[in-house]
C-alpha cells in the first residue's frame, strides 16, 4: 500500500518518499479513511471485524491519482490537424491555418449540451477506469458567453451526477475569438466580456473555483493575463495559468506574485524562474503527454525544479489537440522516461501534489485517516511496475470515497 502519509506538499528529496505498508490495510467509515496501517493492526479493532471485506489479494493500492489540469468539454477530435503536424506544421501554423484553439471552438459552440454531456460521461467513465478518483475540467473551447456558461454548467451537472470530483476552472481567456479578432482593439474588448459578462455570472452561479488564462504568443500578454486573473479574484476565483509552453513569456513569475495554485506546462522556464517556483507555494505541474502528442522535443526541465525544491505535479492536459490521454498511468510512464522521473516522485506528484494544485490536499491526494477513501489498485507486484507496463492499463479497481466506481472483469465477483 502506497500511503503518502505526511503533512503538506512533497519538494526534493521527500518527493520519493511514498510511506509504503506491506500487507496494508484501509478501514472505511462513511465515505472516508477510519484507519490505515497493516493487515493485523487494522483488523485487529471491533469495527474492523462487523466490516465488510473487500480483499485486494495482493494487488498494489494507492490514492487515486488527481488530474489537475484536463479540458474535459469538447465535442470532437482534431484528428485532421494531427496528420498536418506530423507532415511538419508547427501548433502556430495550424492555428493560423483556423485550427487549433478556435477549431475546437467552431465544434462545441455548434454541439448541443446533451452531446457534450454524453461525451464527457464517456471520457469520465475511462478516467475512473485508468485510476483517477478527482480532477480539474476547465472551460476555454465555448469563448462567447452561452458557450462558456455551457461548459462551466456542465461540469456542475456532471459532479452532481457521477462519481469523479470534479474542480471546475474558468479558462475565457483561452485565446481572443474569431468575432473580436476582426475588431480594432478586440483583445481590450473580449476582456471586458470576461469581466462584465461572464464573471459576475459564474461567481453568482458558482460555476468555478478557479480562473486560467492561455499566457502565450497568439494568446495573452503577462498584463493582459494580469487582468483577467485580478478580476477573476476580485469574484473569488483563485488564479492558475497555462505558462512559458510554446516560448518563455514571464507568465511563471506572474503566476508567483498572484499567488497562484499552479502554473502548467513550464517548457521554457529559465534557471531564475526555476529558483523562484522552488521558493515559492504555487504548483509546477507538468504535462508531458503534450509534448508526446506534438513530437517536440522540449518537455519541462522537471528535475532542476525538483532540485531546486519547487513543488512538482503531473496532469494528462486532456484536450482534443494536444493530448488527447485520459491515462494517468502513460502519463507516470512519460514523466520517467522524458523529464527523468523516478516511479516514486511521478506517483507523488500525480497524487498529493497534485491535489495541492487543487487546493485539495486535505481531502484526497494520500491515504490517511480523515481523508476520503479514494484508491486505486493495479494489477501489479510493485508499484515501479506502472510506469514501466507503457501504454498498458493494469489499473484493476477504482474506489470514490469508499465505493467501487470501477472493476476490471475479473474482479467484479
Amino acid at each position: 500500500m502506497v500511503t503518502l502519509r505526511g503533512s503538506g506538499p512533497r519538494r526534493g528529496n521527500s518527493l520519493s518518499k511514498l510511506e509504503l505498508i506491506e500487507d496494508g490495510a484501509l478501514l472505511v467509515r462513511d465515505g472516508a479513511i477510519a484507519a490505515v496501517g497493516t493487515r493485523a493492526q487494522v483488523e485487529g479493532s471491533a469495527e474492523a471485524r462487523a466490516a465488510e471485506k473487500l480483499d485486494l489479494g495482493g494487488r498494489v493500492a494507492l490514492p487515486g491519482f488527481v488530474d489537475s489540469h484536463t479540458h474535459l468539454i469538447h465535442a470532437a477530435s482534431r484528428a485532421e490537424e494531427y496528420e498536418l503536424k506530423i507532415q511538419g506544421a508547427s501548433y502556430e501554423e495550424v492555428a493560423r491555418k483556423g485550427g487549433g484553439i478556435l477549431n475546437s471552438v467552431k465544434k462545441l459552440r455548434a454541439a448541443t449540451a446533451e452531446e457534450l454531456k454524453k461525451r464527457a460521461l464517456a471520457a469520465l467513465q475511462q478516467f475512473a477506469g485508468h485510476g483517477t478518483t478527482t480532477m480539474e475540467a476547465k472551460s476555454g473551447y465555448g469563448l462567447d458567453v452561452a458557450s462558456e456558461l455551457k461548459i462551466l454548467k456542465l461540469h456542475k451537472e456532471l459532479a452532481a451526477e457521477q462519481p469523479l470530483e470534479i474542480a471546475s476552472t474558468f479558462l475565457g481567456a483561452h485565446v481572443v475569438p474569431d468575432e473580436f479578432r476582426k475588431k480594432a482593439g478586440g483583445t481590450k474588448k473580449y476582456i471586458q466580456l470576461l469581466e462584465e459578462n461572464l464573471l459576475p455570472e459564474i461567481a453568482e452561479r458558482k460555476l468555478a473555483v478557479f480562473c486560467d488564462v492561455f499566457c502565450e504568443r497568439g494568446a495573452f500578454t503577462v498584463e493582459e493575463s494580469k487582468r483577467v486573473l485580478q478580476a477573476g479574484r476580485q469574484w473569488g476565483l483563485a488564479p492558475r495559468m497555462h505558462a512559458e509552453q510554446l516560448s518563455r513569456s514571464g507568465a511563471t513569475r506572474l503566476a508567483i506574485l498572484l499567488r497562484a495554485a499552479s502554473c502548467d506546462h513550464l517548457e521554457y522556464v529559465n534557471k531564475s524562474d526555476i529558483r523562484a517556483l522552488g521558493r515559492s507555494e504555487t504548483v509546477a505541474t507538468l504535462l508531458p503527454g503534450c509534448d508526446f502528442h506534438l513530437g517536440l522535443q522540449k518537455y519541462a526541465p522537471a528535475r532542476a525544479l525538483i532540485d531546486a525544491g519547487a513543488i512538482v505535479a503531473l496532469a494528462t492536459d486532456y484536450n482534443p489537440g494536444t493530448s488527447p490521454t485520459l491515462s494517468m498511468p502513460m502519463i507516470l510512464s512519460l514523466a520517467c522516461t522524458q523529464l527523468r522521473m523516478t516511479p516514486a516522485e511521478a506517483i507523488t506528484a500525480a497524487t498529493i501534489n497534485a491535489a495541492c494544485a487543487l487546493r485539495r490536499e486535505k481531502q484526497v491526494g494520500s491515504l490517511e485517516v480523515g481523508k476520503q477513501a479514494d484508491v486505486a489498485v493495479f494489477e501489479v507486484a510493485d508499484y515501479r511496475e506502472i510506469p514501466y507496463y507503457f501504454g498498458v492499463n493494469h489499473c484493476w479497481m477504482t474506489i470514490k470515497r469508499g465505493r467501487v466506481i470501477h472493476a476490471a472483469k475479473d474482479s467484479k465477483s
